[in-house]
Order: C-alpha cells, then structure tokens, then sequence
C-alpha cells in the first residue's frame, strides 16, 4: 500500500507540475484544477484493482499533458492576460 501511495503521489506532483508549465494562463488553469478534481474525486477509493486502472489512466493524461504543455510553449506569443500579472504596483 505504501508503494501505492508513494506512486499516487508523485504522479500528482507530476500533473501538477507540468501542468504548471502551458504557456497560456487558461490552459494552465484548466490542467491544473482538472488534476486536482479528478485526484480529490477518487481520494477514498480503496479497490486495488481501480487504484491501478486510476493510475493508468493518470499516467497517460501526464503523457498527454507534458507533450502539449511542449507544443504550447512552441507558440507562445509573449503577451499575458492582466490575470497573469503578478508584479506589484509601487505605491508612491
């Protein structure tokens, strides 16, 4: 069981982080929150048969997450949303 939940995890941390690497803020927003939920979602599963399955299904959305989080930096046009800002303004 230890082992499962180490691999569970780091496939986690996994989707989380390449989730955070999509070039566009919507994109990234989504990967991210649809990671969480799927993960909050089956977080009391106790079936080993379907931890497995739940498990080769996520590492093949974090196949399919790291190849487009590639493509999207490919063609990133450099202009961020005014969400996306994350500099302070100076106070005068």
């Amino acid at each position: 069981m230890a082992n499962t939940r180490t691999q569970v995890l780091s496939l986690y941390r996994d989707l989380l982080r390449h989730g955070n690497k999509f070039s566009s803020y919507n994109f990234r927003a989504y990967a991210i929150r649809r990671s969480k939920d799927a993960f909050r979602a089956h977080q009391n599963e106790s079936d080993p048969a379907i931890i497995n399955q739940l498990l080769k299904k996520g590492e093949h959305d974090l196949a399919v997450v790291k190849r487009q989080a590639a493509i999207s930096n490919l063609y990133t046009t450099g202009d961020h949303l005014v969400i996306e800002n994350t500099v302070k303004p100076r106070h005068v």
